[in-house]
C-alpha cells in the first residue's frame, strides 16, 4: 500500500484499488474496518458483479451500490469484533478526539464492533491520508498490544466520501447516529 504524506498530493489519487478524494476544508466521511470485517474475496466478487475494474468514479451508482453492500455486510459484525472491548474502543476514541481542532474538527464519529465512521473537516496542511494513518498506526499498535496478539488490525485501506452539500452533509451525520441505534 502507497501513503501519499506529501501535501502537494490533492484532488483524486489511488491508494490499493480505492480512489481516493482528498482537499483542504472539505468534510470527509471515512470509514476503516478491522481486517477481518468485510472479506477482500467479497469485495472483489461484489466489485466483479458491478463491472467495477480500474478507475472508479465514486458517484457512480455502480460505486454507491458496491458502498451500501460493504456497509451492509459490515453492520452484521463479522470478524472478531475487537472493538467490543471497551479499553480498545476507548483507545480508538482517544486517537479521533486527539487532534481535534488541530488537524481537523471531528464532527461526529461512531465506534462499532468492527469498523469505525467518522466524519471531519481537516485544516490547511494536514492530507487525509495522513491522519487516517495516524489513526490506524497508533491504534493498532496499542490495540494488538492489549490483546496480546500480532498481525494485521485495520484493513489496509479505508473508505472515504467528501460530503458534497448540506443535504449529503445532513444525511451522513444522521446516518453515523442511526448506525449505533440499528446496531
Amino acid at each position: 500500500m502507497v501513503w501519499f504524506f506529501e501535501d502537494e498530493i490533492k484532488g483524486y489519487y489511488k491508494s490499493g484499488k480505492l480512489p481516493h478524494y482528498d482537499n483542504d476544508e472539505v468534510y470527509q466521511f471515512i470509514t476503516f474496518r478491522t481486517h477481518d470485517s468485510v472479506p477482500k474475496q467479497q469485495i472483489d466478487r461484489w466489485s466483479d458483479k458491478l463491472g467495477l475494474h480500474g478507475d472508479v468514479d465514486k458517484d457512480s451508482k455502480e460505486y454507491i451500490l458496491l458502498q451500501r453492500k460493504i456497509l451492509d455486510y459490515e453492520d452484521n459484525g463479522y470478524g472478531e469484533c475487537y472493538l467490543k472491548n471497551q479499553k480498545v474502543s476507548q483507545i480508538v476514541e482517544g486517537a479521533l478526539k486527539y487532534f481535534d481542532k488541530e488537524r481537523y474538527d471531528l464532527i461526529e464519529w461512531i465506534i462499532m464492533p468492527n469498523h469505525v465512521h467518522v466524519l471531519i473537516k481537516p485544516y490547511v496542511g494536514y492530507s487525509l491520508p495522513k491522519i487516517v494513518h495516524s489513526w490506524k498506526s497508533y491504534t493498532a499498535t496499542m490495540a494488538n498490544k492489549l490483546l496480546a496478539r500480532k498481525g494485521d488490525f485495520w484493513m489496509k485501506d479505508y473508505f472515504d466520501r467528501y460530503i458534497r452539500s448540506e443535504k449529503h452533509f445532513e444525511y451522513t451525520v444522521d446516518y453515523i447516529r442511526q448506525n449505533g441505534v440499528k446496531k
